[in-house]
């Protein structure tokens, strides 16, 4: 075993997912040096390793809510999937390989993994970010509740990080075990949360399944039909494995192979399809993203368990998703009634970067996560408890996501949820853990609850997350204090001098001139309780409300600006108090 000299970085990313990428490419334009441990050899996480490469995300992002390296990344992979079939996109905004009805970008995992290494590539070649690949922490030492150094083993090397600022965004919140910090697992108890669905006594075992994903190409009038699992009959029963999924509702919602089920579902084929051969002249072999509730693996957790313990349940977990595929190809009922099984369904090992044709890694859903100093609750975002059209606001908000508060089933509890939810933001609180003075959350380890958890955990929602996790890192560096010190409003100027939303207001997008200053008037309350708070656009031509002006008028006076000096009327429309905003210096007008 090699042992390597110790690396002095500004930030040190533990973890190779979404928010590790959007951490480090935030912290390096800002000038950081990074180094970032990632666990095997693609960056991406649930975009790549994890192979969930049909995106779940909410129906604005193509023009509102997306960072703008994430909004890039998409852009880069529209542009290498059309490449490796030389077809023309006519729609960059529009163009999804895939054709899924689950998303608007379905891709190849090997793809997210190849553009964002052209997104970083000039950072490694100029050795401001050093990534060490298939690498693990493995110890963690503090001092004075500061972390000072993070011992890390990959590629048969030990080495030291001697970090200023530490971000977790592992898949499993790592960081929190081996620091010896205080993180919560599972179901929070109602008494603790208040959270009308949690359940009467905590639950800290029952953590949503993982999955390991495949991808299949349909070969016509070929058989690819694969070695029957081990334990196949087990495995099959006790899931089972079906095409029909079960709504919060207990209401059957059976799915149909290639067409349409018989109640009008779309076919279960192009659920997470990740190739439209249809793209092509002459068309060529669809290829899927298998991912479905009959390959989630949810009879037991990967977290604080022993190394046996966790190899088995992984093991297992590969031979459930491979069941399935079996089952898939030899008993699945066929669409036209003439039998069972689709052998014409051919594992792709490429599309994965794996020998056995599933993903890297399985993809987690839950993780360990932070008390934080601000707790996101179910009610907060939730319809049924949310009046009005956004979720709760917070005034310390560093981004925002929206999503289905989607939870799997779990280890001793087997039942879904799919809750609507509102538009909401993420809380520079939640990214905060109040036992250690340089560490943040970077992804869905942050303080979340086993409820709301289910609404953090996408794509986007990560990405904006790290996004977060790096400016305060960066902030935090450069002022020499740590991540609870930092000012907020300080992080939130520069964050939307990035471009990255902090609120929602769907008709003004960051490219717009009133962007920072519609996001400081919405973080700041202005937006009431009249009618802008009933929609998503603010309607920029639109006069303010009598509650609106008056709370801008509050506000003014607390930075110092009395009314006289403000010359804002009520009937002055949301636009041109935009403009006097920027002309009063509360805001860049960039």
């Amino acid at each position: 075993m090699l042992v390597s000299h110790p690396i002095n970085t500004d930030i040190c990313i533990i973890g190779g997912g979404l928010g590790a990428v959007a951490a480090a490419l935030t912290a390096l334009d800002l000038g950081a040096t990074v180094v970032l441990l990632a666990p095997h050899q693609w960056l991406g996480g649930q975009m790549s390793s994890q192979g969930v490469s049909a995106l779940d995300e909410h129906r604005y992002i193509e023009t509102f809510g997306g960072s703008p390296y994430y909004l890039r990344l998409r852009q880069l992979i529209r542009q290498q999937m059309a490449s490796l079939y030389g077809s023309t996109i006519t729609d960059e905004a529009t163009f999804n390989p895939g054709n899924a009805w689950v998303s608007n970008l379905c891709f190849f995992p090997y793809v997210a993994a190849d553009a964002i290494n052209a997104l970083i590539a000039p950072y490694v070649a100029s050795q401001q970010l050093t990534v060490l690949y298939a690498t693990l922490s493995i110890a963690i030492s503090k001092k004075d509740d500061t972390i000072t150094h993070i011992s890390c083993r990959g590629n048969a090397q030990v080495c030291e990080i001697i970090p200023l600022q530490v971000i977790d965004a592992s898949e499993l919140g790592d960081v929190l075990a081996l620091a010896n910090l205080r993180y919560i697992t599972g179901a929070e108890a109602h008494a603790d949360t208040g959270e009308h669905n949690a359940p009467p006594q905590a639950r800290p075992h029952e953590i949503q399944g993982f999955t390991f994903g495949f991808a299949v190409e349909f070969c016509a009038h070929q058989s690819h039909v694969i070695v029957k699992p081990e334990g196949y009959q087990t495995l099959r029963d006790r899931q089972p494995f079906t095409l029909t999924l079960t709504g919060n509702d207990g209401e059957a919602r059976p799915f149909r192979m290639f067409t349409d089920g018989p109640t009008g579902l779309p076919p279960f084929w192009t659920y997470r399809r990740l190739w439209d051969g249809q793209h092509t002249t002459p068309a060529t072999p669809d290829i899927a993203l298998i991912n479905w509730n009959s390959n989630d693996y949810h009879h037991g957790t990967i977290i604080d368990v022993d190394a046996q313990t966790y190899a088995q349940r992984i093991d297992e977990a590969k031979r459930l998703s491979l069941a399935f595929l079996y089952w898939l190809q030899t008993e699945v009922p066929r669409d036209d009634g003439t039998g069972f099984g689709y052998p014409e369904l051919k594992l792709c090992p490429d599309i994965m970067g794996t020998n056995d044709g599933l993903a890297m890694e399985p993809y987690v859903r839950e993780s360990r996560r932070t008390p934080g100093l601000t707790r996101i609750v179910a009610e907060d975002l939730l319809v049924a408890n949310q009046p009005q059209i956004r979720a709760k606001a917070y005034a310390d908000s560093v981004g925002i996501g929206w999503y289905f508060m989607d939870l799997h089933p779990a280890p001793g509890n087997s039942q879904s949820m799919f809750a609507p939810t509102r538009p909401f933001q993420i809380p520079m609180g939640a990214l905060i853990p109040p036992d250690c003075h340089n560490l943040l959350m970077g992804c869905k380890n942050i303080a979340t609850t086993h409820l709301s958890n289910g609404s953090y955990r996408l794509h986007p929602v990560e990405w904006n997350i790290g996004v977060a996790a790096g400016m305060i890192a960066h902030v935090a560096c450069r002022q020499h204090i740590a991540p609870a010190d930092v000012s907020v409003v300080f992080v939130q100027k520069k964050l939307l001098a990035l471009g990255h939303p902090l609120a929602w207001a769907i008709d003004v997008p960051p490219q717009h001139p009133a962007f920072v200053a519609t996001q400081w008037l919405i973080l700041n309350g202005v937006i009431g309780q009249g009618e802008r708070a009933q929609r998503l656009d603010i309607a920029l031509t639109e006069p303010l409300d009598a509650d609106s002006y008056a709370i801008l008028m509050t506000c003014l006076v607390a930075h110092g600006i009395p009314q006289s000096t403000a010359q804002i009327a009520q009937t002055d429309s949301w636009e041109s108090v935009c403009a006097r905003i920027i002309a009063l210096g509360l805001v860049d007008a960039d």
